[in-house]
């Protein structure tokens, strides 16, 4: 791996992960809290219409998917609040829409689609200069919020009634939350690819709340088993030779594996010597 570091495109990887892992613990932890892991599927999911837009009409995909993003967070948003129709119901259909746009889009574009599965499958090897400059102004954008109204956030992320009662504006920090999830998505596409992302953004924080319960230690901890799995599954890629998205997400499956058992062993060996004692 050593001589690898020598390699601008490498470098790049390496940051982007660190970057991306501030990024996504953020992020994770509070679609954890709410109970929202669906969402960011069908956000994602639907990122593929975007995508599918862009390159039908010759323009930058990441930003065509965006506003795929951004405008499907809000639809389901918006319907779930009028009551109109169930989130997940909401969810299913934006899913399969953003689908079925991209996949009809991509076979009416001429000729083929080199980055198309860049975009599914995932390649941080290929992150550039520009992609790690617009994931660290994001990164800090995000972190400014966070900071900004912290307490708010995570007062409407674990009981949205209470913040309601105690007039907290809920429907302004969901929806701007719902825009930095959708974001967040879509600038994180190239990193793992839409078949992985909520890998990303869902087990670093299952892993950590093996360990800890409140907001703020499991967004720490998140990020640092995101960042710790990151790297590992580059190391391990340059050994193995296999993809590198693919192994990073089976790394985080690993961390999470190992986590529980060790925990679970744990309990016992506690428990054993209560009843011994």
């Amino acid at each position: 791996m050593i001589e690898y570091l020598n390699y601008s495109f490498f470098q790049n990887a390496l940051a982007g992960v660190a970057i991306i892992s501030v990024a996504a613990a953020m992020i994770g932890t509070y679609i954890i809290a709410r109970r929202l892991v669906a969402i960011s599927g069908g956000i994602t999911h639907a990122c593929f219409g975007g995508l599918g837009l862009g390159y039908y009409l010759g323009i930058s995909p990441i930003a065509t998917a965006a506003l795929f993003a951004v405008g499907s967070a809000l639809g389901v948003e918006w319907l779930s609040a009028k009551g109109r129709v169930r989130e997940d119901s909401a969810i299913a259909v934006v899913w399969s829409v953003g689908m079925a746009v991209g996949v009809l889009l991509v076979f009416l574009t001429p000729g083929f689609v080199p980055e198309l599965n860049t975009f599914l499958f995932g390649n941080i090897l290929t992150i550039s200069r520009g992609d790690l400059w617009a994931f660290g102004a994001y990164t800090i954008l995000l972190a400014a919020f966070f900071a900004w109204k912290f307490r708010v956030i995570v007062a409407c992320a674990f009981d949205a009634d209470f913040a309601r009662v105690n007039q907290l504006p809920v429907r302004w920090i969901n929806m701007a939350m719902t825009i930095m999830t959708a974001l967040c998505i879509v600038l994180t596409i190239r990193l793992v690819g839409i078949m992985l992302l909520m890998s990303m953004i869902s087990l670093p924080q299952m892993t950590a709340e093996v360990f800890v319960r409140k907001f703020k230690s499991i967004m720490a901890l998140s990020a640092v088993i995101s960042l710790t799995c990151g790297l590992c599954g580059l190391a391990l890629a340059t050994i193995i030779d296999v993809p590198c998205s693919a192994l990073m997400v089976a790394v985080m499956c690993g961390a999470y594996f190992i986590c529980r058992v060790a925990k679970y062993l744990s309990g016992v060996t506690a428990k054993k010597a209560r009843d011994e004692a």
